[in-house]
């Protein structure tokens, strides 16, 4: 039996095109929601899950750094997927003839440009997977959807044009999360990730990363969110370079936790060679 990667949306997405380029091995399983994803790995009725944590364009996917500390699970991986939208329309239908087209919001105004040019009117989903089968059953030429070249392919579509985006390099970030942590080889390169919290005094955000900068530890991502719909105190979402057993960033970690508090390590994994791009 094929090991099973979840993943939220519907079959064609661009979550579940991921799953297909990082895991072709692995069999899918389609979850409505982040939560049923989680809960799928938690129970063991999938070995791993991809969770996408945020977009070149859009930034971060909402909710996510409230899961990851809470969900239980450990992420071992990070994939940088290509978001390349296709203008998908019925088998014989030609681009001069499509009046509409449907797709999630973030997908129509990414493609503004492209659908002006074409006189194409915007009509909005839920998502991008779901107008496209949702097309599948109208019979209807004038309509396309706007989606993954999967999409097309699961839902016998033709792309009339492909990367219609108006700006290039449009590219999501995915974890990829399991139930037990993977620690990578600490001679190769390797990111962590971390959350942590700080008093809400003067200086606490300073002296808490003071450690990275004296020990020589780069951090490529904090970001901070309000928990338990207090004011008073933030928790902070961090990736940096490195591995807890590099004594650098053993060093910095100790000295974070002396000045912040509620310090967990979400995950340890080699670094993406997008990275490197």
């Amino acid at each position: 039996m094929k090991p099973l990667i979840a993943y939220q949306g519907r079959p064609g997405s661009y979550s579940g095109l991921a799953c297909e380029v990082c895991h072709p091995s692995f069999a899918t399983l389609a979850c409505n929601t982040f939560e049923e994803a989680f809960a799928a790995v938690r129970g063991r009725q999938a070995d791993r899950a991809m969770i996408p944590i945020e977009n070149s364009n859009v930034g971060r996917v909402a909710d996510i750094h409230h899961l990851l500390p809470e969900g239980g699970l450990h992420i071992v991986a990070e994939h940088y997927q290509p978001v390349e939208h296709h203008l998908l329309a019925l088998p014989g239908a030609r681009l001069s003839e499509i009046r509409r087209a449907h797709s999630h919001v973030q997908a129509l105004t990414q493609c503004r440009g492209f659908l002006r040019k074409h006189g194409i009117a915007p009509v909005i989903k839920s998502d991008t997977a779901g107008a496209a089968a949702e097309l599948k059953d109208t019979g209807d030429k004038s309509i396309a959807a706007i989606a993954s070249s999967l999409a097309g392919k699961i839902y016998g579509l033709e792309s009339l044009a492909a990367n219609i985006a108006d700006q290039g390099g449009n590219t999501t970030r995915f974890f990829i999360l399991a139930r037990e942590p993977e620690r990578p080889d600490p001679h190769t390169a390797c990111m962590t990730s971390l959350v942590f919290r700080v008093r809400s005094v003067p200086a606490a955000l300073y002296k808490a990363l003071g450690g990275f900068a004296t020990n020589g530890v780069n951090i490529t991502k904090l970001e901070s969110y309000i928990v338990d719909n207090k004011f008073t105190a933030a928790q902070f979402f961090m990736d940096l370079e490195g591995h807890p057993d590099h004594a650098a960033v053993r060093n910095a970690l100790e000295e974070l936790r002396f000045f912040a508090h509620e310090v967990a390590v979400l995950g340890v994994y080699p670094a993406h060679p997008f990275r490197g791009k």
